[in-house]
């Protein structure tokens, strides 16, 4: 690739301190809108800018997709062996499990790793973080917990609405009732009730009480009156956030005096940073991780934006911390060596490059007038969002008709196929343009009946084709009929691609996933990709000992800094 401009370490003339000095027309307008911090030289392509680690990793960030010329090399390379500098390694903890034998009102069969999660929870006595990959098992192991420990019923779990169903179908398949007097009553399954309305009112008595995450804060009090034992929260990366009614409804319930235990289920228990971990720790082990506070002081540094970022020298601390005290967390390829792996395909694929540019060319000039006329922060970011979804959404329309070729040379094999697309306009034009497949869809808004009607086709075989809206069909669904997934278009965070591949990729697969990116040319695509596919997460290395030094910062920014250049350039 082309350099844009060219770097290299002076001495500022006007500050005395050594800086970097960054030249080029295109270098100077990006890195203008990026660095705060920045101000012009003497020249007009000529910038300077503070010699910081957090500079230095803003520069690292945009070389890795604009390339600058280093014309202080040996500085650099000091420099980003000083910022990305080898982290320390730390022995993972070891479990020793044992495979735990079910209690009497468990209804079914575990596989052996499950029976090492029961032991686990048991070991935890039921106060536990279920961060095992998706697929294995999490709901039944956590049943199998209930059905063994004494004392968990009544229970409320806590789930995302679109799985409320397959909770109540996972009691009935999987646990047996237990009368009042405690005699197993083989063929009837433990009372459940679904709670689907704000309205405060007094809840009947029930064994198991299953409610969504919006809902919870209206009708605390009410549950509060239960006398609870025990509280599930599935998909727990939703109370990532301690300022949300969510979390501080389920906080006050795990408080609650009648609750003995505390579980938190999720493959994917961090989206963007590790600092997430802390509230979810704070339900189920308060304390664990002393307060917000305590814990940004030991593990973390606050970036430019006053966002907790775990340090890397301290991400396989606070692994192990988390390993030792509170989470299990198994890799589909350390547990089911029959499960093959999944495959990642990036398929370049031609776009519509004139209509891109053209709605580009809008969207840079309807932000720039928002920018300027935006009273407030919160203006500003809204206007970015919207420009930044806007893009998304011209992207996909402009590579729609080469996304449609693709998906019918993979249906001409006869196989079945799931399509993920996010915006509804795209899922639209999709399902009209392959008509021809009788697709089955999943998308937001549809009634429970009607989404699982739309899966158990898919599954039986009556239709080889799904589209799926990437967000509405990514947890709770078991997709295993297929062994192709195509993401047409790309969401922002590489945890909510992984759950829908292993929609997928679960118990039950007998095929290698193959995963297709259709990446449009000619579109912010390959960035997007870059950014959100193949580079991971803090969080990844806390969870899985994977080594990346790439962080998730000022992404709104960067993306609009691409558009505007890309605009500039064609």
């Amino acid at each position: 690739m082309e350099n844009i401009g060219t770097l290299e370490y002076v001495l500022d003339k006007y500050s005395k301190v050594w800086s970097w000095k960054v030249t080029g027309d295109r270098a100077v307008s990006m890195i203008s809108r990026l660095v705060s911090e920045a101000w012009y030289g003497e020249n007009v392509n000529e910038i300077i800018i503070p010699d910081s680690t957090e500079t230095v990793k803003q520069l690292k960030l945009i070389m890795d997709r604009y390339p600058l010329e280093i014309l202080s090399k040996s500085t650099w390379q000091r420099k980003i062996v000083k910022t990305y500098a080898p982290k320390p390694t730390l022995p993972p903890i070891k479990l020793k499990l044992k495979r735990a034998k079910t209690g009497e009102q468990f209804r079914g069969k575990l596989l052996n790793f499950q029976k090492e999660g029961l032991d686990f929870l048991m070991k935890s006595s039921g106060n536990a973080l279920l961060a095992d990959e998706m697929g294995l098992g999490k709901t039944v192991q956590t049943l199998s917990y209930a059905a063994t420990e004494k004392q968990t019923f009544p229970i409320l779990v806590v789930a995302p609405l679109v799985t409320l169903n397959n909770w109540e179908r996972e009691i009935e398949k999987f646990l047996k009732k237990k009368s009042r007097n405690g005699r197993i009553i083989e063929n009837e399954s433990p009372s459940v009730t679904i709670i689907r309305t704000g309205k405060s009112q007094k809840l009947p008595k029930t064994d198991i009480y299953i409610i969504n995450y919006e809902l919870l804060f209206k009708r605390n009090d009410d549950l509060s009156k239960l006398g609870l034992k025990t509280i599930v929260c599935d998909e727990v990366h939703n109370l990532r956030s301690k300022t949300t009614q969510k979390y501080k409804a389920v906080k006050k319930l795990a408080a609650l005096p009648s609750i003995n235990y505390r579980i938190g289920l999720s493959g994917t228990p961090i989206y963007n940073r590790g600092s997430e971990i802390w509230p979810i720790v704070d339900i189920i082990k308060p304390g664990l991780l002393g307060s917000f506070k305590e814990f940004c002081e030991y593990f973390c540094y606050v970036n430019e934006k006053g966002k907790a970022i775990v340090l890397e020298n301290k991400r396989a601390s606070l692994r192990n911390e988390l390993q030792k005290h509170v989470m299990l967390r198994r890799k589909k390829s350390d547990v089911l060596k029959e499960l093959k792996d999944k495959v990642r395909y990036k398929e370049v694929i031609a776009a519509d490059t004139d209509y891109y540019l053209e709605e580009l060319d809008k969207i840079w000039k309807k932000v720039e007038a928002e920018q300027k006329d935006a009273e407030s922060e919160f203006s500003k970011s809204t206007s970015y969002n919207r420009a930044i979804q806007s893009e998304r959404q011209i992207a996909g329309i402009a590579k729609l008709p080469h996304v449609i070729n693709f998906v019918k040379n993979i249906m001409e094999i006869e196989e079945s196929v799931v399509v993920f697309c996010h915006h509804k306009v795209i899922h639209k034009l999709l399902h009209e343009s392959l008509q021809e497949f009788f697709p089955v869809s999943i998308i937001g808004g549809q009634s429970d009946s009607v989404r699982q009607d739309q899966i158990d086709k898919f599954q039986k075989g009556e239709s080889k084709l799904m589209i799926a809206g990437i967000r509405a069909g990514n947890v709770g669904i078991n997709l295993t009929r297929a062994k192709y997934v195509i993401f047409a278009e790309l969401d922002w965070s590489p945890a909510i691609h992984r759950q829908a591949e292993d929609r997928l990729h679960r118990i039950g697969q007998k095929n290698t996933v193959f995963a297709y990116y259709l990446i449009g040319q000619g579109t912010l695509d390959d960035h997007v990709a870059n950014i959100l596919v193949d580079k991971s997460y803090e969080i990844d290395e806390i969870m899985d000992e994977t080594y990346e030094n790439y962080e998730n910062k000022d992404k709104a920014e960067l993306i609009l800094a691409q558009i505007q250049d890309k605009i500039r350039s064609k």
